[in-house]
């Protein structure tokens, strides 16, 4: 899954341990969901998206067909 949230980070100017401590996971966690590496539940998307102030899908892109596999 993609997600945008190296663009949202970078223009906040918000390292990635400073969003992990903020949505209570690891960076590497953080790591691997900018680089599509780890798909994240429904309850850490939620607060991803809270922290940016923006809707889960603004984030994260779905892609149907991957999801079919």
């Amino acid at each position: 899954m993609q997600t945008r949230i190296s663009e949202y980070r970078k223009a906040g100017k918000i390292t990635q341990s400073e969003l992990a401590d903020a949505v209570n996971v690891t960076r590497q966690t953080i790591i691997s969901l900018e680089n599509g590496k780890y798909k994240a539940s429904l309850v850490l998307a939620h607060k991803i998206a809270q922290f940016f102030k923006v809707g889960i899908d603004d984030i994260f892109i779905f892609n149907e067909e991957e999801e079919n596999l």
